[in-house]
């Protein structure tokens, strides 16, 4: 029995390192988004907006390997005896938007924010859990 809760709890362990090596993916991203965020809302231009629009980009598709990986490590806490699985709030509801201007400008940085947030709440988060369980290993 021992030797199944402990395999258990390494595939989940595993399943963490994937989702936190996405979820700091998509925090790189996003401090790069805000950025030539900040640099485009004050004049940076149609060049620093394209910028700024890839790397949103490579943001939104970190933060979906995440999401996919969270479900995955939900799923193998769920086999750990003593974890129900988690929830991480409101994670990760980043949309991107491709208008311009300044208000827009202004929009978008706030939502890059909000989103470099709720990343890092999930790393937070994710780590703790997985430290618990290198800890139950011992």
């Amino acid at each position: 029995m021992y030797e199944i809760n402990k395999r258990e709890i390494q595939e989940a362990i595993e399943a963490a390192d994937v989702a936190l090596e996405h979820l700091f993916r998509a925090k790189k991203s996003l401090s790069s988004a805000s950025g030539w965020g900040l640099f485009d809302t004050l004049g940076g231009g149609f060049i620093s907006g394209l910028i700024k629009h890839a790397k949103m980009g490579d943001a939104e598709a970190e933060i979906n390997a995440a999401k996919k990986a969270l479900e995955r490590f939900s799923k193998e806490l769920r086999d750990v005896q003593g974890y129900s699985s988690i929830h991480i709030n409101g994670l990760l509801t980043f949309g991107d938007l491709f208008c311009d201007g300044f208000l827009m400008d202004v929009i978008v940085q706030s939502q890059i924010g909000k989103a470099k947030r709720e990343c890092e709440q999930a790393i937070e988060q994710v780590t703790r859990i997985k430290h618990d369980l290198q800890t139950m290993l011992r």
